[in-house]
């Protein structure tokens, strides 16, 4: 007697259920108003690879531990800005080093400048302001002073007014460029000076801003008078020690300072935040300081508020250009400040990002920017569809061909398994930022043939089960039981390996792997909850139990034949034989 075979359990309702899924996952990704294309990553949409390498400071080694961290503010300042599936990867180590910026689309040029940025932010009290060219006539040196409110005898610069930082979020005058305040007070302490000297005791880049030096000396005086903020070199900024006096520029090269050492150090930061003025005014950046910092910064601009100008400007310098030197009524009190100005939402995104996400631990050098075409990456993806779609077609002309009625069954399940999977890759890269690579769709090709091996799997246990002389719908439910557990192992197995890629590699293999996984997965849904509910279906009807020739089950395609009467013919004999003796 034959062992009975479990039967599928509603294959209507579980075809049902499908159905709404996906009708679901189909409303949702053709929304009115929503993009229903998948997002493209760097190598198909095109974008911009940037190259940074990093520069040890006084002969000190870059350690791994550094480049982590900078690896790590890097990403945050970049999804700071909206960018999915940028990719920061490093190659080497220690002075060999050098980190890749890769992100995808069209590269807003705050992003670009955002990224070899060291962020060291200081906050230093103004000693002398001027235009951002050299002196017609030398003037009397300036005379530092952070207490008594002496003015200072050169004139504030005319390329941009002095902005007024405050405590609320009033909007207020601002010079060009991104605003910044944070709170930390220091004792402005006289620093003995060396003997005056053109040259002696200043420190630069080949003459270029920061000019730093230990005291206000006349050496000192003398470059930030003869200080040219023109070229372009003057506004790219370098390494500034928060202990050091400082001849420099602003960040746009019209105004051009003498500043004394740090007052304030943006590790006093607590937060950092961009938006639009309350009031109107265009955008502003609100900041919120530690503890500590809010008191010291109401000590300076305390200080700061009874002096004369310029002396009553507190500039805020990122990696040693003026970036906002606001001028200060009153102390400012309560941990908080607000800094409005002139500038986009970008450059103020831009500065919240840099103080928020904090300093990187070495300075970097951009040794190349490449821009990727997104011609070439709409070839590449061109090239890997017609490739996928060719690698499907021979699949359906395979399973149609051998399996007839069934291969049917086998390339409706691949198309749903495919309107399945865009859905998904259009909300996840909705929701979630994800990006079709190269790698993806080699994965998803990839995917065509782990599909079609569970339908192979299936198919061939039915036409085991027939061989053994079961019903047709006896052998879709016993074939079903025997395929499923080797279904389930394999993809197991490709899942095992998709998910052990993806957290093992970097780059365009991750790409490879999640969609690997993602179509694994699918192709478990599909299979449990669409072919073989259908095979069921099929296995009823009188078109596949009377095994037409297309059905894929006919007798003579399996080699199956009526069955010898070998022991009705026996019997007869012997019974004649029998009757032989008995005569």
């Amino acid at each position: 007697m034959a062992t009975p075979t479990p039967q599928a359990a509603h294959p209507v309702r579980t075809l049902a259920i499908l159905g709404l899924i996906v009708l679901a996952l189909g409303v949702w990704t053709f929304w009115p108003g929503q993009d229903a294309t998948p997002k493209l990553g760097l190598d198909l949409r095109g974008g911009t690879q940037v190259i940074l390498t990093p520069v040890s400071e006084n002969g000190a080694t870059v350690t791994d531990e550094q480049l982590a961290q900078a690896v790590s503010i890097i990403r945050q300042r970049v999804d700071g800005f909206g960018v999915a599936e940028s990719e920061v990867t490093t190659q080497g180590s220690g002075q060999n080093s050098s980190i890749i910026v890769s992100i995808p689309g069209t590269t807003n040029q705050a992003i670009l400048d955002s990224l070899a940025t060291t962020a060291k932010l200081d906050f230093r009290p103004v000693l002398a302001a001027q235009a951002g060219v050299p002196a017609a006539v030398e003037s009397p040196a300036p005379t530092p002073s952070s207490t008594d409110g002496a003015a200072s005898p050169s004139a504030s610069p005319s390329a941009s007014p002095s902005p007024t930082a405050s405590e609320s979020p009033s909007a207020s005058p601002s010079d060009n460029g991104a605003a910044l305040s944070a709170g930390v007070a220091a004792q402005q302490t006289a620093t003995p000076s060396p003997t005056p000297s053109s040259s002696d005791g200043l420190i630069s880049r080949d003459g270029y801003p920061p000019i730093q030096s230990a005291a206000n000396d006349a050496a000192l005086q003398q470059a930030f008078l003869d200080l040219d903020c023109s070229p372009d070199l003057a506004t790219q900024g370098g390494p500034a020690d928060p202990a050091l006096y400082i001849a420099t520029c602003s960040t746009d090269g019209g105004a051009k300072y003498l500043l004394d050492p740090a007052a304030v150090q943006g590790t006093e930061i607590a937060s950092a935040q961009a938006g639009l003025s309350q009031q109107g005014g265009g955008w502003e950046v609100q900041l919120t300081f530690t503890s500590d910092g809010a008191q010291q910064f109401a000590d300076v601009t305390g200080q700061l508020a009874q002096n004369s100008p310029p002396q009553d400007q507190f500039a805020i310098t990122l990696d040693g250009l003026v970036v906002s030197a606001p001028q200060v009524n009153e102390a400012i009190i309560g941990g908080s400040a607000v800094i409005t100005g002139q500038f986009t939402a970008d450059e103020a995104k831009s500065l919240a990002n840099v103080l928020k996400y904090g300093s990187l631990p070495v300075t970097l050098e951009v040794s190349s920017v490449e821009q990727i075409s997104p011609t070439l990456g709409q070839d590449q993806l061109d090239a890997g569809l017609i490739a996928g779609a060719l690698g499907l077609l021979l699949v359906v002309v395979y399973l149609v061909a051998y399996y007839r009625g069934l291969g049917l069954v086998a390339v409706a399940s691949l198309v749903l398994a495919g309107a399945i999977t865009y859905f998904l890759l259009v909300l996840l890269g909705r929701q979630l930022g994800l990006a079709l690579s190269l790698a993806g769709v080699a994965g998803a090709i990839v995917a065509i043939g782990i599909t079609a091996d569970s339908f192979v799997v299936y198919f061939e246990r039915i036409r085991d089960e027939i061989r053994e002389g079961r019903s047709l719908r006896a052998a879709g439910d016993a074939g079903w039981v025997r395929a499923r557990r080797t279904l389930l192992a394999a993809d197991f197995v490709s899942l095992l390996a998709a998910v052990v890629l993806y957290f093992l590699s970097v780059g365009s293999v991750r790409g490879f792997a999640f969609m690997l996984g993602l179509t694994t997965i699918v192709d478990v849904v599909v299979a449990f909850l669409f072919t073989r509910p259908l095979v069921s279906l099929l296995m009823r009807t009188s078109w596949f139990t009377t095994g037409k020739p297309w059905t894929g089950l006919a007798p003579d395609r399996l080699g199956v034949k009526p069955p010898v009467p070998v022991v009705a013919t026996t019997r007869r004999s012997v019974s004649a034989g029998s009757a032989q003796k008995e005569s």
